[in-house]
């Protein structure tokens, strides 16, 4: 008996677990991710240490932030960024 009942669960489960599934897919909507412009600083001088520093250079610039990476081995410099 008990092993009969188990053989019904179980597409009762599968059709709640696809149900649930297929719900959860329906309210998620694609969203455009927006393209980011990188362009290294040409007003920061030396290696970049913080990225406040590189980040107030970069909006003299125009750009609205700014991040410092490692550029050619191990020297960090200021990369300017903005969405395009």
């Amino acid at each position: 008996m008990a092993s009969t009942s188990r053989r019904a669960a179980a597409p009762v489960l599968f059709f709640l677990l696809l149900l649930l599934v297929a719900s959860e897919m329906g309210t998620t909507r694609p969203v455009a991710e927006a393209r980011r412009c990188v362009s290294q600083s040409h007003k920061f001088v030396g290696s970049c240490m913080r990225k406040s520093n590189c980040q107030h250079v970069c909006q003299t610039e125009g750009f609205p932030w700014g991040e410092c990476r490692f550029h050619g081995g191990l020297l960090r410099r200021c990369f300017c960024n903005k969405l395009c």
